[in-house]
């Protein structure tokens, strides 16, 4: 098997707990050095910037970006316009139009790959398959996550672009796009915005599913009621439940199949498959859910919060 030389850009914590562990793993993938102004020793050679890697550092073929959206964008071009393969954290970008750039400049032969992690999560594929020939008539959507566990010290969250409670909340909109080709939609949306801060902290929306409809309650408040859940009740009565954030799936209150995730790892396998293929993947559809819910956004003011 041919070993991919890989940097990663932007040394954060879903770089240092996912992506390098994931990386260690791989034979498809050696990481050879780190890009991150902050410098950090991470045991390979680290660069301010990618061009300081590009002219003086070791010579690699892919990069794994992994900084905040807001600044995306760019990277990914300059990583392209290199020739090297590109993998993005999620969401692939902070705008739909940013998207766009970064598949018109797709070069043949070179893999893009914009990774959406819950996807690979153990049972989205057999709820898919579950799914297949049923027709969705309502859900609910229920995603709870305490933001100083998971995010501590992360303003870039709560900035424009940094979309607060959807940062979890599209990995649902991944999962929801991913177990049906039914279209998925936002009917009414509604967001509590901390004093101070730029995006929802919480919010309810109405979704659409076919013309299903999907109730969505989103938090990411500091509390000990956690929960990722999809429930959906198809025509006949049957019911699927995903929890976990994908990890368990139960079917018509009864059936309960677990498995442990191992997304990551999973992640990296698709995208050497990829490069294998000379294929890209782009797929918008969940950040086109988070654009939707923001433009029919009905605003209200929550109590202060620090990130």
């Amino acid at each position: 098997m041919t070993t991919t030389a890989l940097a990663i850009i932007g040394a954060g914590k879903i770089a240092r707990d996912q992506h390098m562990p994931a990386i260690a793993g791989s034979e498809a993938f050696m990481l050879t050095a780190i890009v991150d102004p902050a410098l950090p020793d991470l045991g390979v050679p680290v660069f301010a910037s990618l061009a300081g890697l590009l002219k003086a550092g070791p010579a690699v073929d892919a990069v794994a970006i992994c900084t905040p959206p807001q600044v995306r964008t760019g990277l990914v071009l300059e990583a392209m316009a290199a020739g090297l393969h590109v993998l993005m954290e999620k969401p692939p970008a902070a705008t739909l139009s940013e998207v766009a750039a970064i598949e018109a400049a797709a070069r043949p032969g070179r893999t893009v790959y914009a990774t959406w992690h819950s996807r690979f999560a153990p049972m989205v594929a057999p709820a898919r398959d579950w799914l297949a020939g049923r027709t969705i008539r309502s859900g609910r959507l229920v995603w709870r996550e305490d933001a100083h566990r998971w995010h501590p010290g992360q303003h870039w969250l709560w900035q424009p672009g940094g979309m607060g409670v959807f940062d979890p909340t599209i990995n649902a909109f991944s999962i929801l796009t991913a177990i049906t080709d039914a279209p998925w939609s936002i009917a009414r949306s509604d967001f509590q915005i901390p004093v101070g801060l730029h995006a929802p902290i919480s919010a309810q929306l109405e979704m659409r599913v076919g013309g299903a409809p999907v109730a969505a309650d989103l938090h990411f408040h500091d509390d000990d009621t956690a929960e990722w859940t999809i429930a959906l009740e198809t025509e006949g009565g049957g019911t699927l439940e995903l929890r976990d954030g994908g990890a368990t799936l139960i079917l018509d209150g009864g059936e309960r199949r677990h498995q442990p995730k191992a997304e990551y790892p999973a992640i990296y396998a698709h995208f050497a498959a990829l490069i294998a293929g000379s294929r890209s993947e782009v797929d918008a559809r969940p950040l086109r859910l988070v654009a939707d819910a923001f433009l029919l956004a009905r605003i209200s003011e929550a109590e202060a919060f620090e990130p």
